[in-house]
């Protein structure tokens, strides 16, 4: 079927406007507009002679996905010839192999192969608490374009000595990190001879997901392409602040940047039913309320619904005869069980995982390529636990194990690195390398987390997925917002976590919450209902009885087809 652009996605690619701004809300077709958008550039020749257009991405994930759509569009000689799609770890790390003299650094300096400081917290013993003291100090500290010695000094000056010896550390072994990297960059290009050049190979610029950026990486592009550049997202999508993202001050200065402003407010995604819980969170999260493209479209149009269990055991057990009843009526449907946080979600995953011959697909098991999957179980086989956790370098001793300094290509060392970084942690928390093993998936996030039947994630790794259905879980006060969240600024956030976790779902919506959730430890606490089950947000869902009447007479085979 040929693909028919909006009137928006057709302003967006045929005007002349350098400096723009996407307003696109989940399921909105931003992917589509915006490669639109370089087309529409290159065919109005923006990108003459040896010039490009440069797409600047959040995630290799976004890096594939804008580069798909770019195929639609351009001819391959166009691709490669025109169009530089790049993240903005991989943009840093070319800035700082081919300039890093610029500033007085070594070009030769070890590039970022794995999670370097969360290994070095392994290896120090710390707990997690520790761990996550230190990375955030770290990520915060280098978020301002400072060298290596005026950040060795914010970091003893916040005396965290933890932090304080892995900084030096990492100084003694020539290291770069993946916070470090980025910094490089913006040192480097507050050099004018080296942004000239940059400025004069790329005639334009595409930044996809800007809410996901931080302050920092919008510096960097501004040094690039300021006043041509084309950002596209949507702010009540900014789930990131974790990472430094902060996409309220991102897009005060975006809005100042760019000439003009264009928003999408048709879902191609949901149907009707789904589209209206979401609109009902729309005053918690400053987003935009959507419009159905084609709300005949839908079979029943769709369906959202609430569910209350007594006990979180008991929602587990209802979710999977939910799953049931969906895949025996459409085999090939999409099912995503999400929940805040993973902790919240391990009843689920255990009833699952006592049923046979359901293909269920969980987010935080190990995804691995077919020889790194190969090697991780071949090294699991003989492996002894109390060996690898007592020895002095637990890292050292799994990736000697691994034959991992055998590897020599970049790509396959990160990869198993990141692999025996997540079995570590596994075999720290007391699971068994046999259960390490038979956790570990064969394939990649874009075929094996593609593939029909249950999916189980958490709330962030499911962001620029979909689903035909979603159940999203564990919606009681403490996990959604989360406990730990007290300021303003850091609700309004959750609530755009549970609005993510809601606009994956196609179909169906189910929200779920228990009245009595066991803690880890077996202490069982009475739960409340989330606050954000506004009563807005319940108007909008039908109670389980009606969920069960819809199921009953809804036309699954065309359902199946959509």
């Amino acid at each position: 079927m040929t693909f028919k652009p909006t009137a928006a996605q057709v302003k967006i690619r045929d005007s002349e406007e350098m400096g723009m701004l996407i307003l696109a809300p989940a399921g909105c077709g931003k992917s589509e507009a915006l490669a639109l958008r370089v087309q529409g550039m290159i065919r109005r020749g923006v990108a003459s002679g040896p010039r490009r257009i440069l797409v600047a991405t959040f995630s290799n994930r976004a890096k594939d996905n804008i580069r798909e759509r770019l195929r639609s569009y351009l001819t391959p000689v166009e691709l490669r010839d025109k169009v530089t799609v790049i993240n903005f770890h991989g943009l840093s790390a070319r800035l700082y192999r081919s300039h890093a003299g610029a500033i007085g650094l070594d070009p030769k300096w070890n590039l970022p192969e794995s999670d370097w400081v969360r290994e070095q917290c392994q290896r120090a013993g710390l707990n997690f608490g520790q761990s996550g003291a230190v990375d955030k100090l770290l990520q915060r500290i280098k978020q301002d374009a400072l060298d290596d010695v005026e950040a060795l000094r914010l970091i003893e000056a916040h005396g965290n000595l933890d932090a304080v010896e892995i900084e030096k550390l990492r100084v003694r072994e020539q290291q770069l990190t993946y916070d470090d990297l980025p910094r490089m960059a913006e040192l480097i290009l507050a050099r004018d001879e080296v942004a000239d050049l940059y400025r004069a190979h790329f005639a334009a610029v595409v930044v996809d997901e800007f809410q996901d950026i931080t302050p920092q990486q919008l510096r960097i592009i501004n040094r690039i392409g300021a006043g041509r550049t084309t950002y596209a997202g949507d702010s009540a999508q900014g789930i990131y602040s974790f990472a430094g993202a902060r996409p309220e001050e991102v897009l005060a200065r975006i809005t100042d940047e760019v000439g003009e402003v264009i928003e999408l407010t048709e879902s191609h995604r949901s149907s009707p039913a789904v589209l209206a819980a979401v609109n009902a969170l729309v005053p918690l999260t400053r987003g935009t309320a959507l419009t159905c493209a084609a709300p005949d479209t839908w079979p029943s149009g769709g369906v959202a619904a609430m569910v209350r269990h007594r006990t979180a055991e008991d929602e587990a057990g209802w979710v999977v005869k939910l799953a049931k009843a969906v895949l025996s009526r459409a085999p090939d449907q999409r099912i995503g069980v999400i929940s805040r946080i993973g902790s919240r979600r391990r009843f689920a995953d255990a009833t699952f995982a006592a049923e046979d011959g359901m293909e269920v697909h969980r987010w935080d098991d190990g995804v691995l390529d077919t020889d790194t999957a190969r090697r991780m179980k071949s090294v699991l086989a003989g492996m002894d636990a109390a060996a690898v956790l007592a020895a002095d370098d637990s890292i050292e001793f799994m990736r000697d194990l691994a034959g991992f300094h055998e590897v020599q290509d970049p790509a396959d060392r990160l990869a198993l690195a990141d692999a025996l970084s997540w079995a570590l942690d596994l075999l720290t928390q007391g699971e068994t390398p046999a259960a390490v093993s038979n956790r570990i998936r064969i394939g990649n996030n874009s075929t094996l987390l593609t593939k029909p039947g249950v999916h189980l994630l958490s709330g962030h790794a499911g962001k620029g997925q979909q689903f035909d259905w979603v159940v999203v879980i564990g919606l009681e006060e403490g996990n959604v917002p989360f406990f730990e969240a007290k300021s303003e600024e850091a609700l309004l956030e959750e609530a755009r976590v549970l609005s993510v976790m809601m606009s994956r779902a196609r179909h169906g919506l189910v929200l779920s919450h228990a009245a009595a959730v066991p803690a880890l430890t077996g202490r069982i606490f009475t739960k409340e209902p989330s606050r954000f089950l506004t009563a807005d947000l319940r108007a909008t869902l039908n109670d389980a009885n009606e969920l069960v009447r819809w199921f009953e007479a809804a036309p699954w085979a065309e359902i199946a087809k959509r």
